[in-house]
């Protein structure tokens, strides 16, 4: 296996340890099977381990996945009803790679864009030839790698907007991971503006 196989399939241990198979109401062995041939073609990929496997709203809804993030055990949260998050949608030029999973490269939690409007960090992303992550890419991130959120910032999530013109972020919040929103004109310095180098579904391994 390469180091991104590997990765991915840590990954994948994870979600499966966190109860995603339950979210898509399907066996752990189906979950599973289901990224096996995106992580099959990572074995002759030299991605190394700075990716994030990321599955589809399609086969896990994101209105219950922040209560399954942690740090120090203390659970994730947010206030906004299942309904509010499920309508943070990717924006044109930022939906998925068709399929249950794929990959996020090289993902950033935008500590250069901390500060910013999320409007003037939509451009600044734009302009550096970087692209803003998700709704569902930043769960993957407090899901994967939830250190981060202390260790460097809560970020918002450009690639996602809501009909009203919000956008979703995710920041520490007594002791635990919190998702919430922010309007795209407000500034926040607890907050940068995350961003990857690309998406890669399966069929770009072939």
């Amino acid at each position: 296996m390469s180091k991104a196989s590997e990765e991915a399939q840590k990954q994948l241990d994870r979600i499966v340890a966190l109860g995603y198979p339950d979210v898509a109401d399907m066996s752990a062995a189906a979950f599973r099977a289901l990224a096996r041939p995106l992580i099959r073609a990572l074995e002759d990929s030299d991605l190394g381990t700075q990716i994030l496997l990321v599955p589809t709203r399609e086969l896990v809804s994101p209105e219950s996945l922040i209560a399954r993030t942690s740090i120090n055990r203390m659970a994730g949260f947010t206030t906004m009803p299942p309904r509010d998050i499920a309508s943070f949608l990717p924006q044109d030029g930022f939906e998925p790679p068709e399929g249950p999973f794929y990959l996020v490269v090289e993902p950033h939690t935008g500590t250069c864009y901390i500060n910013r409007e999320p409007d003037v960090a939509r451009k600044l992303i734009d302009s550096d030839e970087r692209l803003p992550l998700t709704l569902e890419e930043g769960l993957a991130i407090a899901t994967q790698h939830p250190e981060w959120l202390l260790e460097k910032n809560g970020f918002n999530l450009l690639g996602s907007r809501s009909a009203d013109g919000r956008v979703p972020s995710i920041w520490m919040s007594q002791n635990a991971p919190r998702l919430g929103a922010v309007w795209p004109n407000s500034r926040h310095t607890w907050l940068g503006n995350a961003f990857c180098m690309s998406r890669r579904g399966v069929s770009l391994f072939h």
